[in-house]
């Protein structure tokens, strides 16, 4: 008996992942995309396996805005183990170094002021960072000693939540690239020991936040017919923007491709970057220069 074949459809969208525990974002991109029978997903920043939290999944023309999203600023609440490194830089990993070092309040809030601001941070040798055109962590995995070039990376606010003996409990605002576990690693060592992640969630994504989060299980629930009403429109992922709206005769011009010119007082003269609506529906990213809109991705209808 020949297997019935799911149609895919062609849905458009953002749908904000709280993502589970032990699951890869691939996984979750994949589980979603299932539940939801689209042609097209993608996510805007990848989440540690052990991580939780904030996943925007993008479906459909929401995938022309992911750029957009990925380079929003970003909130991680996090707690620092004390007295051990690992291998991975979080609870996965194995032991590699240890210390009876505790820092106490006083010393951490104190090493707080050097870990903010742009800063030069060395990326785990476990991560996504493509070296010489491999991922670093399958040459990790494969017992290869990486030395990992260091990156400049920006933390605009990095507070202490909570001291403890054993773990600290902290929240930062960073922006794109930074790497939490990182963090932990030189943070740690500047106070003179050694530490790991224990925990991490990531709060929000540029306009996105906890608040707009819905679990898995939660999607599941619902009859298939009612699950795209979970889904935020395309413009949600361009709120960091400026936003022209355009009239029935523009809208037109820019669906084919076309610059159109802008009309009206408040009409601006150039912009770098913006999106166009039309009718609260986005119509296109691109950029106005001489009065006239110039699109560089065009949304299609319907979305």
């Amino acid at each position: 008996m020949a297997q019935f074949k799911r149609q895919k459809r062609n849905i458009s969208g953002w749908l904000i992942l709280n993502k589970p525990f032990d699951v890869s974002s691939t996984e979750a991109v994949g589980k979603l995309r299932w539940l939801f029978s689209a042609k097209k997903a993608g996510h805007a920043g990848t989440l540690d396996p052990l991580a939780t939290g904030i996943l925007p999944i993008a479906f459909g023309e929401a995938t022309k805005t992911v750029p957009f999203v990925q380079d929003g600023l970003k909130t991680y609440r996090f707690s620092i183990v004390w007295g051990t490194a690992t291998s991975t830089e979080d609870a996965e990993g194995e032991v590699i170094g240890t210390s009876e070092v505790r820092p106490s309040e006083a010393d951490v809030l104190a090493q707080l002021p050097r870990f903010t601001g742009t800063i030069s941070q060395v990326p785990p040798a476990y991560s996504a960072i493509k070296i010489d055109g491999a991922r670093a962590y399958d040459r990790a995995r494969a017992g290869e000693q990486l030395e990992m070039p260091p990156r400049e990376v920006t933390i605009d606010r990095f507070d202490l939540i909570e001291q403890g003996a054993a773990q600290s409990t902290f929240e930062i605002d960073c922006e794109k690239g930074t790497y939490v576990r990182a963090l932990a690693r030189d943070l740690a060592e500047a106070l003179g020991t050694r530490g790991h992640v224990g925990k991490l969630h990531r709060a929000a994504v540029g306009p996105f936040t906890d608040e707009d989060a819905i679990d898995i299980a939660d999607v599941e629930a619902l009859a298939a017919e009612a699950r795209d009403d979970l889904l935020m429109p395309v413009s949600a992922g361009l709120t960091g923007l400026a936003e022209i709206t355009l009239d029935e005769r523009q809208t037109s011009a820019v669906r084919h491709g076309n610059p159109a010119l802008l009309t009206g007082a408040g009409a601006p003269i150039a912009l770098d970057e913006c999106w166009a609506s039309h009718r609260g529906q986005a119509v296109a990213i691109g950029f106005v220069e001489k009065g006239q809109f110039n699109p560089t991705r065009v949304i299609l209808p319907g979305t």
